[in-house]
């Protein structure tokens, strides 16, 4: 079971992606802004990181930028509900997929099978 830290400061929003990773077998743990979401991975590495930009307590472009600095093969996705420059600078740090806000689930869920199938290996970033 692929392990994934979901990271998003919208509670509700997160609560209803993480079921649904659940129901397909993820195991999740989520944190509410990137400062949390560094701690846990820091105890335990994730399989994928899914993260929120704009959060307080350090943005997801931090995040992505630490996360690709010191794990450069890690997969992650990041989302946002704010301007198209987010996500277009989170391609250029390091996300392997950005996903804009709102989205279904299962545009996540693929783009989760996408980077972590079995024996499969993420994409090069971009």
């Amino acid at each position: 079971m692929p392990h994934l830290l979901l990271i998003d400061d919208d509670g509700l929003f997160r609560e209803i992606l993480a079921a649904a990773l659940v129901r397909a077998g993820h195991v999740v743990v989520q944190a509410e802004n990137g400062r949390q979401g560094a701690e846990f991975f820091r105890k335990a590495p994730a399989d994928l990181v899914i993260t929120d930009l704009v959060m307080p307590d350090r943005e997801g472009i931090e995040m992505i930028a630490a996360l690709r600095r010191d794990w450069p093969t890690l997969p992650i996705i990041a989302m946002s509900g704010g301007s198209p420059v987010y996500l277009t600078l989170a391609a250029r740090l390091g996300a392997h997929r950005t996903l804009a806000k709102p989205f279904s689930p299962p545009l996540l869920l693929r783009a989760i099978d996408d980077l972590i199938a079995p024996g499969s290996e993420p994409p090069p970033v971009r």
